[in-house]
């Protein structure tokens, strides 16, 4: 079976959508999230393509946010703070 794009991705956006449901109840996932996310950037930067299964995950965390009606706030807060914790350990 070959890997994709999408099939090494998804996994770790589902963890982040997971969490944001979570918070979406009232459960804190700060740390969960932070260490999901951390996770995820590790994960995905140890393969050959690296910078666009990264760029992958934070666009696919980004449109998710999208989609999301914004009465969830905390649903969409959720995402955000994991795109924009991604984009920052991409730099590092």
């Amino acid at each position: 079976m070959r890997a994709t794009v999408v099939g090494l991705v998804t996994p770790h956006l589902l963890r982040v959508v997971d969490l944001a449901n979570q918070a979406q109840k009232g459960v804190n996932v700060q740390f969960h999230l932070h260490d999901a996310v951390a996770r995820s950037m590790a994960e995905l930067g140890d393969q050959y393509n690296a910078s666009a299964l990264a760029a992958a995950y934070v666009e696919g965390l980004e449109s998710a946010a999208g989609q999301v009606s914004s009465a969830r706030t905390e649903y969409v807060g959720v995402l955000q703070a994991a795109a924009e914790a991604a984009r920052r350990l991409g730099r590092d």
